[in-house]
């Protein structure tokens, strides 16, 4: 089986909504159920679960009702980090899935993902046993003098990067069920995962594992800010145009 594991633990403060941004509304219609019907749609997933934010939890067993979301079979606590949430829902599914099975984690607040993104995800970690979604760095590239926003006035770059040498790593993040169960529980074991930024990826690089690629899209943003949303609006009025003109 193909399960995607969709994260929508987070509060979402950077957006300013009073609501986390995974349930904001765009065209009366949440972020999170778009991100959802993506892969619902998929003929390669199988089984979707959803690591909530707690007090939503009932809330995304209404969504499924809403939108007919067949796959979702499972709604799990999500946690304080990324890492936890990722961390709660392989627990949850120890004894539902094979170790054989693709896990497919991917942000809520990540609706502009594609069919043929999840589609190479799956293909890359069933033969590697993982796969990011990534893409190559196309802009200027320089590195700060501390980890501030850019936005800090005293803040500022003195050190050229060389962008040819960055992976631009996206969602969704693709595992063997077993790799990834395996890599949690050592983790632990050895409190590596203390150690670490809350994220599956630094925790693999603290563990000396290697990352491969699945394809990715400079498309596929998180929403983050209040102009991701405008985007996204405009994304979804356009792929409803295309959809009545009977192009996809």
């Amino acid at each position: 089986m193909n399960i995607a594991l969709i994260l929508a633990g987070g509060v979402g403060s950077r957006l300013g909504a009073k609501i986390p941004k995974q349930f904001v509304e765009v065209l009366g219609k949440p972020v999170l159920a778009y991100t959802i019907e993506t892969f619902e749609k998929h003929r390669e997933i199988d089984a979707i679960i959803v690591a909530c934010v707690k007090p939503y939890m009932n809330y995304v067993w209404q969504l499924k009702e809403k939108y007919g979301f067949s796959k979702l079979k499972w709604v799990a606590e999500g946690g304080d980090t990324f890492q936890m949430s990722v961390l709660n829902g392989i627990r949850y599914l120890e004894d539902k899935i094979a170790r054989e099975d693709i896990v497919l984690v991917h942000f809520g607040a990540s609706p502009f993902v594609t069919a043929d993104i999840i589609a190479d995800a799956v293909r890359v970690s069933k033969e590697k046993g993982n796969a990011i979604s990534s893409t190559d760095f196309f802009l200027l590239s320089g590195g700060k003098k501390n980890t501030a926003s850019v936005s800090d006035p005293e803040n500022y770059s003195d050190e050229y990067i060389n962008r040819d040498t960055i992976a631009v790593m996206n969602s969704p993040h693709a595992f063997k069920y077993g790799f990834v169960a395996d890599m949690y529980k050592e983790a632990i074991e050895t409190g590596v995962i203390e150690t670490v930024e809350p994220h599956t990826t630094t925790l693999m690089y603290a563990m000396g594992k290697k990352i491969y690629f699945s394809y990715g899209s400079q498309l596929n943003i998180k929403i983050t800010r209040k102009e991701d949303l405008d985007l996204f609006e405009g994304y979804v009025l356009m792929k409803q145009k295309h959809s009545a003109e009977g192009r996809e």
